[in-house]
């Protein structure tokens, strides 16, 4: 399908989790700019439990979901008249949670008689390095002079995926084609993250707790020694393994019952257990280069975020494939957000016949959810 050149408004709608998100993004040719990205988060809701509940989290999107969704279309200065295509996450996720915003999504389908497309979760995240920000910088490219829209990334592509439910690599030869060649056998990054700072007392969500604490421990001094194991980092595969080293983590607490009276020592725990999963995720995805040689590295998902992945992720690749253009979001479109499954739809969209855009009209009757979708 050629690029149109009018302005092709899209509504996304996201609730997998514990985020309530409606984004509105404007598409012209080539283009994706996000005129609005509404986020309700309800990460201090969930703080008390340790972790997401998933009724609950239905009940608080359910409550929000109206709200939020009037926010982003005045925000966007767009009515509902404006929009061309709705996106929804389908899956994966929590099913309570996915149902309010999948059936939202079907309700305004069917009032406004307009297409509706199912995302799948992490296709958004992917596809969060492909948005060209209107309201700010979405995407960084390094080496600088490789620098350009996302649009033209030349494929092979393989992209990081870390996030909560998910840890993988995930080689694309063109788009919307996704091979995993490396994943997780067991506990997510992410969902690391949250264990260790559970195990240490840190609160939730873990990642952003324990990334602080280790960043406390490099302006301290700390007599107390601690090394943790890479799990996997010398199998002959790319897959992953982290329950090990939540392990790891709990038998040294146990071993040093005063760690979690100590910040020094808790920071420094912290900063080891941190550095060993990016060590992991650095050497299988440079091992994963080596294999399949792409033309472009994306970084994506939630654990995306943390700026010692990014910064050391992006000094390996300088060192060791300079020639390989290294492509990360914006840390806002990190996180669980709308505009990264409007992006997504939009892709889909252009990569669709005009009877497959047809049949979308009748989604709000066949769309389902999906706790296990697979990419």
């Amino acid at each position: 399908m050629k690029n149109t050149k009018s302005p092709f408004y899209i509504l996304g709608v996201e609730t997998s989790c514990d985020e309530t998100a409606v984004s509105v993004i404007r598409a012209t040719g080539k283009n994706i700019e996000v005129l609005s990205n509404t986020v309700s988060s309800q990460v201090k809701l969930h703080a008390r439990w340790g972790g997401v509940v998933p009724n609950l989290a239905a009940r608080e999107h359910l409550k929000n979901i109206l709200p939020v969704l009037s926010l982003s279309l005045s925000r966007a200065q767009v009515g509902f008249k404006d929009i061309a295509l709705l996106c929804v996450t389908n899956g994966p996720g929590l099913i309570p949670a996915l149902l309010i915003g999948t059936n939202t999504a079907k309700t305004l389908a069917y009032l406004l008689q307009k297409p509706l497309l199912g995302i799948h979760h992490i296709e958004g995240h992917i596809y969060a390095n492909f948005i060209f920000d209107k309201i700010g910088k979405s995407s960084k490219s390094l080496p600088r002079r490789q620098a350009g829209k996302a649009q033209s990334l030349k494929f092979p592509i393989l992209c990081l995926v870390v996030s909560g439910g998910h840890t993988q690599l995930v080689l694309m030869k063109k788009h919307l084609d996704y091979e995993i060649v490396g994943q997780t056998l067991d506990d997510a990054a992410g969902e690391a993250f949250d264990k260790v700072a559970r195990i240490l007392k840190l609160g939730y969500p873990g990642g952003p707790a324990i990334a602080e604490a280790a960043m406390k421990f490099k302006v301290q001094s700390s007599k107390f020694k601690v090394s943790l194991p890479r799990p996997m980092l010398n199998s002959k595969n790319l897959d992953f393994s982290f329950s090990g080293l939540k392990t790891a983590v709990l038998y040294t607490v146990k071993k040093h019952s005063n760690i979690l009276k100590n910040v020094r020592m808790s920071s420094q725990l912290c900063a080891e257990f941190q550095q060993a999963v990016i060590d992991v995720l650095i050497h299988k995805t440079l091992k994963a280069a080596e294999i399949y040689k792409p033309k472009a590295i994306m970084l994506a998902g939630g654990v995306s975020a943390n700026i010692e992945l990014r910064n050391q992720l992006r000094n390996n690749l300088r060192k060791y494939y300079p020639d390989i253009i290294y492509k990360i979001p914006d840390t806002k479109y990190s996180i669980d957000n709308a505009a990264m499954i409007a992006a997504a739809g939009y892709f889909r969209w252009k990569n669709m016949s005009d009877s497959q855009k047809k049949k979308t009209l009748t989604n709000w009757q066949k769309l389902q959810t999906d706790a296990n979708l697979k990419l």
